[in-house]
């Protein structure tokens, strides 16, 4: 990390209120990550008190794990790719049912150096599913890999926080 970096581990107090949000409603959360690899359950995980509402992640990086291990249809993975709208919601509701947490986040993109399967660097999705909820937000980042993986872990907080706290969508 380079000095003025974003870093998501200390940015801000949304990760805070995510865990602060989820205990007082008796929610857990649980995450599916290829794009960031684990950072969006770090940062939850640095908040004191998290393990009330942290199940667990999947890191599913390489391609078949995110039909392995999270459910991810190989239907949509042949079809729409690993990169995909599809696949982050599917990727949201494998977190959340694998995992038995009331809530699921997911994020798949591409960060770079260079586009995948056609795909240009800092697209990103953002899948979240929850009880009686289910969305998925495309993210046009930019930046180099740490700035794209920061800030997609940095949006993905606040966002399931907004979904928790039951508010309509900012985007």
């Amino acid at each position: 990390m380079t000095a003025g970096s974003a870093d998501p581990l200390t940015a801000g107090t949304a990760a805070a209120e995510l865990v602060a949000a989820l205990r007082a409603g008796g929610r857990t959360v649980a995450t599916a990550e290829s794009l960031t690899a684990g950072l969006v359950a770090a940062t939850i995980a640095g908040v004191p008190g998290a393990s009330a509402v942290l199940r667990g992640g999947l890191v599913v990086y390489a391609t078949d794990l995110k039909q392995h291990l999270a459910g991810v249809s190989e239907q949509v993975l042949a079809t729409e790719g690993p990169v995909a709208a599809s696949t982050a919601e599917q990727l949201a509701v494998g977190a959340r049912t694998r995992c038995g947490a009331d809530w699921g986040l997911a994020l798949t993109g591409v960060a770079g150096p260079d586009p995948q399967d056609g795909i240009e660097v800092g697209t990103v999705f953002l899948g979240l599913a929850g009880p009686g909820h289910t969305e998925v937000m495309r993210l046009k980042l930019t930046g180099d890999r740490w700035n794209i993986r920061s800030t997609a872990t940095r949006t993905a907080v606040q966002e399931l926080l907004r979904c928790v706290r039951g508010a309509t969508p900012t985007r």
